[in-house]
């Protein structure tokens, strides 16, 4: 791996030891410069779980990604850097509280010093920094994070107005990024997958968040929310160029799928 173009990529020039110092900074400035999404969906273009195709994309292409690409190849970043980690299987909640099958998103733990950090740069709204995997209440980005025990495993959890919003349950078990192939398929064409249903771009800013979901622009700032309604492809693309550096000439949107 070019681990220089990658760091310049994340917008990233301080030292390279594994330390849980430059964890959090790479962490950061990848939540901070590499978006979450899921264009190639949308487009008709197969993901495939292969690190040397996950770096063209977000690094030489200067794209984003959904959790197996942004976490996989993340992962292969800090192997690079000498950092100790593992793959973990996690199962992300839906709108009613269930939770998803085994290998429907992919989470990092990392071990430093004897103590073990939760890394997940794949997430989409989610934290900016790495997690104590045994940290009791967390802040990060403005947000509340705690890390419970689950009867599977353990429960991701973030505070949403007062109330703790379940996020995804993960166990502790290594796994390999091929164990994630049959998942990559279902979330680029299962029915039962959010991924086909809209397209999706969003990343982490300083202040908050911006979202691009279909033609809703969503900007967050300092807790403040203001959203606008594209009205044509030609204001999708530029906003996608302002707003995440992604530049799609030509596009050749598949039509969205009614399920």
């Amino acid at each position: 791996m070019d681990v220089s173009s990658y760091l310049e990529r994340i917008g990233y020039e301080g030292p390279r030891e594994p330390t849980l110092d430059v964890l959090r900074a790479i962490h950061r400035r990848h939540m901070l410069k590499v978006p979450f999404e899921n264009l190639d969906i949308h487009l008709g273009r197969t993901i495939v779980l292969d690190e040397a195709a996950f770096f063209d994309k977000v690094v030489r292409q200067r794209r984003g990604g959904f959790c197996y690409e942004l976490n996989g190849l993340f992962a292969a970043l800090l192997r690079e850097l000498g950092f100790d980690l593992d793959l973990l299987s996690g199962r992300v909640a839906n709108e009613i509280g269930r939770f998803g099958p085994e290998f429907d998103h992919l989470v990092l733990r990392v071990q430093l010093g004897g103590q073990p950090w939760i890394a997940d740069v794949g997430f989409g709204d989610s934290f900016v920094d790495p997690l104590a995997l045994e940290g009791g209440e967390q802040l990060s980005g403005g947000l509340k994070y705690f890390i419970d025990s689950w009867p599977e495993g353990l429960i991701l959890l973030r505070e949403e107005k007062g109330v703790w919003s379940e996020k995804y349950v993960f166990t502790l078990h290594p796994r390999r990024l091929e164990e994630f192939a049959g998942m990559c398929v279902y979330h680029q064409t299962s029915p039962n997958s959010t991924f086909p249903r809209a397209r999706i771009c969003t990343r982490a800013t300083p202040q908050g968040r911006v979202t691009l979901a279909e033609m809703r622009l969503i900007q967050t700032m300092n807790g403040e929310r203001t959203e606008r309604m594209l009205e044509s492809e030609e204001q999708y693309q530029q906003a996608l160029l302002e707003n995440f550096g992604i530049e799609l000439p030509n596009l050749d949107w598949k039509p969205l799928r009614q399920w």
